[in-house]
């Protein structure tokens, strides 16, 4: 497997991995400027040079994957017999640079479960942005090629599922998912909530409606034996503090923002290596 159908194979599984690119030479070097490696937890595919130069590649680059690096990287490595050689000795008389690239092949999940007037307009903007978008409704209508058809051009890988019991499809989602509730049924909206309280490994849990919809809401939910922890997981009403308007769009671009400011802070978290590393 070449190193663009390894990105390709690591995008399909949803699997961290490193895009390791020749990006400079001096000298003599096993590759020229250009060669590319793919490298992930556990394998590589591809080749920028071999020996001591393609080892210690590969072991910075899983070093980055341990910290979820989102940061490129810059290696320069001595292929000299006074270098360091670590995982044998290469002296081909050059110098190699190397850039160390995490590639977004690791998407986060959103799910829309209700795509009417709100959830479509929502899955229009996120359609724009590299994540798994799944759009889920009860009723077919709503998901025809047709009417989805301007969410399908966009960076969003997206998934459509028309799911007449709609917790049926939450309980199938990816650990992390985040999701928004917005259905055209309160029954609906209720058992949702229910069952995402039963994931602790959710996400972001979003409800759309008003604060007296909440409150019978929180009773039901009592009912079924979630507590004060549990439903301080439901963020409710949904959207960017501030934001008055109540037309659709105006709603999505709210809530929108207010789910890239979560994703930004989860990327956030993550430690980005130093830039440059230079071998000695």
């Amino acid at each position: 497997m070449n190193w663009l159908s390894a990105v390709q194979h690591l995008t399909e599984t949803s699997t961290p991995g490193v895009l390791v690119t020749v990006a400079a030479v001096r000298g003599h070097a096993p590759r020229e400027a250009g060669a590319k490696m793919v490298v992930s937890a556990d394998a590589s595919w591809d080749s920028v040079g071999g020996g001591n130069l393609e080892a210690t590649a590969a072991e910075r680059a899983r070093a980055m994957l341990n910290v979820s690096a989102t940061t490129p990287e810059l290696l320069t490595l001595r292929l000299t017999d006074g270098a360091s050689n670590e995982h044998g000795r290469q002296c081909c008389g050059g110098e190699v640079t190397l850039l160390l690239e995490p590639l977004q092949t690791v998407r986060p999940h959103i799910a829309i479960f209700g795509v009417g007037h709100v959830g479509l307009e929502l899955g229009r903007i996120l359609s724009r942005l590299p994540l798994n978008l799944h759009l889920v409704d009860s009723r077919a209508a709503q998901l025809t090629s047709e009417r989805l058809a301007p969410l399908m051009d966009g960076a969003a890988r997206v998934e459509v599922h028309h799911s007449p019991i709609p917790e049926m499809t939450l309980h199938e989602l990816s650990p992390g998912a985040h999701i928004l509730i917005l259905t055209h049924d309160h029954a609906e909206d209720a058992a949702l909530c229910d069952a995402a309280l039963r994931r602790p490994d959710l996400g972001f849990i979003g409800l759309i409606g008003s604060s007296v919809k909440w409150l019978r809401f929180q009773d039901q939910l009592r009912r079924e034996g979630h507590g004060d922890v549990d439903l301080a997981r439901i963020t409710t009403p949904i959207g960017l503090p501030g934001m008055a308007g109540k037309t659709p769009a105006v709603i999505a671009l709210s809530v929108a923002a207010q789910l890239v400011q979560r994703l930004e802070a989860d990327q956030a978290a993550a430690l980005p290596a130093p830039l440059i590393q230079r071998q000695p």
